[in-house]
């Protein structure tokens, strides 16, 4: 291996530790992205580490100098994202690198929001050593939901389903729990638990009475539940109205129509429910559109769709999802209620919408998660 060889692999070391400490953000910086960064000395040993741990919170940058204290004088920064360079809830994280004295940021892909953007002239300009692009691919991935946010205007929208080998959601009968294994359960409150919100239909919420929270090793998350029901049929008593004193507790948020009674709305209001009014589609249900355009306003990120299947298949119609997660049990019904409903592709050439891996679960389902084959769509 040639020396510039050693030296990229390197640099790619460092910044991977700086995305897995990045990732111990998931669920708790939104609207913020996740941010990692160590700190490495002349003699190539780590001497800090920080990442972000929410919003108010010191950014990476910060916490890993503090971490390393006079040993991060001409020092390396390893970063996933382009040092900031405004005043925000926090400082600029270009000034504390100066303060610092480190010698050189090497830093994974530059910062898309203008407010923040900068920050890697700032540091040439005080003499420090700069170098971008490094784990790129990566530190783009880990962000991809906030990039998107801030690149189109609208959250990333996540879909989930469980369903059997012929894709099935539910037995003729209405028969749901359980068809995957628990641990594929276990991976979907892993999901909820990094969404800023998750999104079900009324008929899921009649028929299953589900609360939407997200049962992690860290404890209950609870993110903003919407319930998209055109009429307020659902009982506002059900649990995924329920409040709670629950840290991080989302809220819920009725998503309904004119068509939704008044009387029926006050009830809602008395639980503490917030309530949004949106414009009905053709079919007299909560246009999808204008629901992730109010949900941009409210700096919801990300969302988990977990259905029904006429809610999936909306999304699926109105090409919204950017991203499906599919736990295939290995089951069949022959019957039931399918995982999309809606009207569904016409042509072969329109099925060819997501790049798909397969991944195994530790129980006995396997696991397809597509990512949407045309970037930023």
């Amino acid at each position: 291996m040639g020396d510039a060889q050693k030296i990229d692999a390197l640099h790619a070391r460092h910044m991977d530790r700086a995305i897995a400490l990045a990732l111990r953000g998931a669920g708790l910086v939104s609207p913020n992205p996740m941010v990692g960064c160590v700190i490495v000395s002349d003699a190539d040993a780590i001497v800090g580490e920080g990442w972000h741990e929410g919003p108010g919170a010191p950014h990476a940058e910060v916490g890993a100098l503090a971490d390393a204290g006079e040993k991060a004088r001409g020092a390396t920064a390893y970063v996933t994202l382009e040092p900031c360079n405004h005043h925000g809830r926090t400082g600029p994280c270009t000034e504390a690198l100066i303060e610092a004295g480190v010698a050189e940021v090497i830093y994974a892909m530059d910062d898309p929001n203008p407010l923040a953007a900068g920050g890697a002239d700032r540091l040439r300009t005080a003499g420090i050593k700069v170098y971008g692009g490094v784990g790129e691919e990566s530190a783009r991935h880990v962000n991809r939901a906030w990039l998107h946010f801030i690149a189109n205007k609208r959250p990333y929208v996540v879909g989930k389903t469980a369903m059997t080998l012929d894709g099935r959601i539910a037995t003729a009968s209405g028969e749901s729990q359980w068809i995957t294994s628990e641990e594929s359960r276990k991976a979907g409150h892993h999901l909820r638990a990094a969404a800023d919100a998750i999104i079900a239909g009324a008929g899921t919420i009649i028929a299953d009475d589900p609360a939407l929270t997200a049962r992690t090793d860290r404890g209950i998350d609870t993110p903003l539940r919407i319930v998209l029901d055109s009429t307020a049929r659902t009982a506002p008593g059900a649990k995924v109205y329920e409040r709670s004193d629950i840290v991080g507790q989302g809220g819920a948020l009725l998503a309904t129509t004119d068509a939704a009674p008044a009387s029926r709305l006050s009830a809602f209001k008395e639980m503490g429910v917030d309530i949004l009014v949106l414009p009905a589609d053709d079919a007299g249900r909560p246009d999808l559109h204008a629901l992730l355009c109010a949900l941009h306003a409210r700096n919801i990120v990300s969302v988990l769709v977990e259905g029904g299947g006429e809610v999936l298949g909306g999304f699926f119609d109105a090409d919204l999802l950017d991203e499906i997660d599919m736990f295939i049990a290995p089951k069949l019904f022959g019957g039931g209620k399918p995982a999309f409903g809606g009207d569904g592709v016409e042509r072969l050439t329109e099925a060819d919408r997501f790049s798909f891996q397969q991944m195994k679960t530790d129980g006995p389902d396997f696991r397809f998660k597509g990512v949407r084959r045309k970037e930023g769509a």
